[in-house]
């Protein structure tokens, strides 16, 4: 549902961690007698309860860490953008092609880079935008917390230079910087998003990117740089990797991510069976029921993910909307929640900032399918989803959350749209949903559907917080039309 969905498959690469303890030590040797005489090491049915909620606390950290690897640190990726402290500008929207983050948006071209905060801060400077076009900067940690903004809804279209800081900064606020925005890690991303209002506009939007700069505050106050921070040996990651060792790369995340008053426990619970930043304990050496538990608390931790991002929210005509994004002060300390947002589509945001409506499903419960239905979906007259910004509707192949190939290589539909699809005589709306097109006359208002499980995310950029309104999250006074069979059936 939002911006950056990661690797999805990572989400799901703990199950599970067969090879996990491959080569640990086995029943009677040194490693495992001497853990099991330990008394403060923790008992089997308390391991896999660890492990568990260790998986649920751990599962976006690791995922974040995928994404700024292939993004920032692995040139051979076929996705990296740019290296740390510098930023790559898409001059496109994403497509099928993109697949290192799912539920990816194709509404607006990105500007996308991550931010190595140790040496010293960042200065993130932004061009003056035409009040007409909504534009958002999105700044994200190393824990998926959304921990600031900047753009038309928080900072408004005028010039600016803004500093980001690391963890470990303390300073005071520079002459010519308007905010200072603290991240919790070392590490960050910053997501620059420019709405693009049709393919012709797409020059318009690439002089704007031109306008985006990042630079250390050394060379914006034109001081000379502190010494650079150490170099890091980045550990590979893919999915098959995870697999084997997911907590690994959770060890190696923690490094640069002090821990917050309400990591105090998760954190300490992890040290007792040899997880996190300055390990305790030597992971290896937990007996071989220990080890079992460990993988039985991970698949046990992975259901409580998709059961929450299942349940989450609330139903409205067959749409699920919830709140999933936010700050450090936003999640306090649900893991949980974080967990179900970053696998229902990393890097998403705040509700304020944008807020996704999503199904699979008609209103009755029934899964909606390509390959058996054709769909449709209108919006009474009066009725389009009420926004400041924009609105989009974008399209998903269930079984893998991401973009599908399509004869007109159409993605969504949105409000930019209009002016070229048909209205009902009623001037109510009404899309099709199908994966063959509808014909001609109504191909303007089709959404093509792939050959199969279908998943739509419904985009609100800046809702409207008067009503009518999508906020607050599943109380506010509007809600999105259901889905029906062709034809107006339920």
């Amino acid at each position: 549902m939002k911006a950056f969905r990661v690797i999805g498959k990572l989400a799901t690469a703990t199950a599970i961690a067969l090879v996990l303890l491959a080569g640990c030590a086995k029943k009677g040797d040194p490693a495992s007698a001497a853990a099991q005489a330990d008394v403060s090491a923790p008992g089997i049915e308390e391991t896999r309860t660890i492990a568990e909620e260790g998986y649920i606390y751990g599962l976006p950290i690791v995922m974040a860490y995928s994404v700024m690897y292939e993004w920032a640190v692995d040139k051979d990726s076929g996705q990296w953008k740019a290296p740390f402290n510098a930023f790559y500008n898409e001059h496109r929207t994403f497509t099928y092609k993109d697949t290192s983050v799912v539920t990816p948006n194709s509404d607006t071209p990105y500007s996308l880079g991550y931010l190595d905060l140790r040496a010293e801060p960042i200065v993130i400077s932004v061009p003056a935008i035409e009040k007409a076009r909504y534009y958002s900067v999105m700044l994200t940690d190393g824990n998926t917390f959304n921990y600031g903004y900047m753009g038309s809804r928080t900072t408004g279209n005028d010039a600016g230079n803004y500093l980001v800081v690391g963890p470990d900064w303390k300073g005071e606020k520079p002459a010519g910087i308007e905010k200072v925005f603290y991240s919790t890690t070392q590490f960050s991303l910053i997501c620059f998003r420019t709405q693009l209002f049709n393919p012709a506009d797409m020059p318009n939007v690439e002089a704007i990117q031109a306008g985006y700069k990042v630079q250390p505050l050394s060379a914006f106050l034109g001081q000379t740089a502190p010494p650079a921070a150490p170099a890091i040996d980045f550990p590979k990651i893919n999915e098959e990797l995870v697999k084997q060792d997911f907590f690994s790369y959770l060890d190696f995340a923690l490094q640069f991510a002090p821990p917050g008053p309400e990591e105090a426990g998760i954190r300490a619970q992890l040290a007792r069976i040899g997880i996190g930043a300055g390990k305790t304990r030597d992971f290896k050496s937990l007996s071989p029921e220990q080890k079992d538990a460990v993988i039985a608390g991970m698949k046990a931790g992975e259901k409580k993910v998709e059961e929450k991002m299942a349940a989450a929210g609330t139903d409205l005509n067959g749409w699920r909307v919830a709140s999933w994004f936010g700050d450090r002060a936003f999640y306090n300390g649900d893991w949980l929640l974080r967990a179900a947002g970053a696998k229902a589509g990393i890097y998403g945001n705040d509700a304020e900032e944008a807020s996704y409506p999503m199904t699979k499903w008609l209103a009755n419960g029934e899964v909606l399918d390509g390959s058996k239905h054709d769909y449709e979906l209108t919006f009474p007259a009066g009725q389009l989803p009420p926004v400041n910004a924009f609105w989009s509707i974008t399209m998903y192949d269930a079984k893998t959350q991401l973009l599908i190939k399509n004869p007109i290589d159409r993605y969504l539909v949105n409000s930019p749209m209009l002016p070229g699809m048909k209205k009902n005589v009623d001037g109510s709306l009404t899309l099709y949903i199908q994966k063959d097109s509808p014909g001609k006359s109504r191909e303007a208002n089709w959404l093509p559907a792939p050959d199969g499980p279908i998943y739509l995310v419904m985009r609100l950029y800046w809702p409207k917080t008067e009503a009518p309104s999508i906020l607050p999250i599943g109380k506010g006074s509007w809600k999105p039309p259901g889905v029906v069979l062709a034809g107006g059936q339920p």
